[in-house]
């Protein structure tokens, strides 16, 4: 096959798993977007509350997903290599490491308004936020697991399910937050906390109706039998892989967290705008994060056969896929952001004005890492679908940690560029992981040659 009909045939497969993989990402982050738009049109103190305790919620989930994001890889490589028991082990073992993470940190959410006003966030604002998660907290569990079933489902290339379950998570997210949040058709207005009971519903029917979906299309693999009895074996490879990218997501978010922390010191106005503009930042996250998904895949099976070649070129793709979604989003974010802030507004909001001015500039400053955030997304894909896990994590907390949050503490106060300039060292931060994933996987690959690979299997 010539190389232009190899790289049609990488681009189709991608755009196969990656666009309903995108939807799916783009329909559960519609959840938290809903809320969003919701609340900042209840009010603008609603909406802080939701950030800051929407932010905690993430941290953790995003730290426990790497156990359902380590299924993902294992099960292309296993499927490819015929390893049928092996999908289901290590789905098993995927829910039981996620299981145990949401216990363990189920405590720090529902008592966590004393935590916010530790961090010196404002009263209210703590208290909003501590309402929220003594709801949301008890989102994680079923979360962690929704997330594992939708890993095993997207390395088996069945993405459409996982579309059409979060379509309908978003429907019911609208409708019970028109409820209970507003007060509407008799229900109490419960204001945030109906935002988190919202999720709380959510979250639970989204896990029920992909059980019931993998157990009746999967029959063959038998995954619900005996889900009690306990394979160390499959735990011990899930949690070896799984705990790396639970960490690199920490550091990743642990990024977004602090600069929510350090936006909090300036203000409920400069938090409210930040809020939105990571909202719509999320957006295009997200369909970054369905391609890089597809390359985890398609990866992990290119990995489990030994091929070289495929998965050399079809990397290439993915980049190359990636960095146009990122070029014609910063063209977007410098054309309409006034549009794009004032969607999450009330028009009658007193304080509109000032929430749209403040992120203006932050949409800005989003634009200039949009190349950064496409580049290094889709290098973790590529590494996790050879199994490549350690190193990525600490190239993530040298970027993220120990160059992003210092900049963007030094561009924002000690330089006195405000939110601006917070915005500014995510970027940098960004940047950095980007050239050190990007060249770690390059390097990956002139160090296991084609013959060489296909050894060991």
């Amino acid at each position: 096959m010539r190389q232009p009909d190899q790289n049609r045939h990488h681009a189709k497969r991608l755009l196969t798993l990656g666009i309903p993989l995108a939807g799916s990402h783009l329909a559960q982050f519609a959840i938290t977007l809903t809320d969003a738009l919701m609340l900042g049109w209840y009010s603008v103190d609603a909406l802080a509350g939701e950030v800051l305790g929407g932010m905690l919620f993430f941290l953790f989930f995003i730290m426990g997903s790497g156990f359902a994001l380590a299924v993902m890889p294992m099960v292309a490589t296993a499927q490819a290599r015929g390893q049928e028991t092996q999908v289901r082990r290590v789905t098993r073992m995927g829910c039981w490491a996620s299981i145990a993470f949401g216990l363990a940190v189920l405590p720090l959410m529902v008592f966590s308004e004393p935590l916010f006003l530790a961090l010196g966030q404002n009263p209210e604002t703590s208290r909003l936020a501590g309402q929220y998660l003594s709801i949301v907290g008890f989102v994680v569990i079923p979360s962690l697991l929704v997330m594992v079933l939708k890993s095993l489902l997207m390395a088996l290339e069945r993405t459409q399910v996982v579309l059409w379950v979060t379509l309908g998570a978003v429907v019911l997210n609208v409708v019970v937050n028109y409820l209970l949040i507003f007060g509407n058709m008799g229900f109490p207005e419960l204001g945030i906390r109906g935002a988190a009971i919202a999720s709380l519903t959510v979250t639970i029917a989204s896990l029920v109706g992909l059980a019931i979906y993998v157990a009746a299309a999967l029959p063959e693999h038998a995954m619900f039998t005996r889900v009690w009895r306990p394979d160390w074996e499959a735990l011990r490879a899930v949690f070896r892989l799984g705990w790396p990218i639970g960490m690199t997501n920490l550091a990743e978010v642990g990024l977004f967290a602090a600069s929510s922390i350090m936006m909090g010191w300036l203000g409920t106005l400069q938090l409210a705008a930040h809020g939105i503009a990571l909202q719509i930042v999320s957006i295009i996250f997200m369909i970054h994060l369905g391609l890089s998904n597809a390359a985890t895949v398609r990866a992990g099976q290119a990995y489990g056969l030994g091929d070289m070649r495929a998965l050399k070129d079809g990397a290439k793709v993915a980049v190359l896929l990636s960095f146009t979604v990122a070029a014609l989003t910063m063209i977007v974010f410098f054309a309409v952001p006034e549009f794009l802030i004032g969607l999450f507004m009330n028009p009658a909001e007193p304080q509109r004005a000032g929430v749209i001015a403040i992120g203006i500039g932050l949409l800005a400053a989003a634009a200039l890492f949009q190349l950064a955030d496409a580049g290094q997304v889709m290098a973790l894909g590529l590494l996790r679908g050879v199994q490549d896990t350690r190193a990525p994590m600490l190239i993530a907390a040298f970027s993220y940690w120990g160059i992003g949050i210092p900049v963007s503490y030094v561009f924002g106060f000690t330089l006195g560029y405000g939110g601006m300039g917070i915005w500014l060292g995510l970027a940098v931060g960004l940047a950095f992981a980007a050239v050190f994933m990007l060249a770690r996987f390059w390097r990956w690959l002139k160090r296991h040659p084609k013959d060489e690979l296909a050894a060991g299997f």
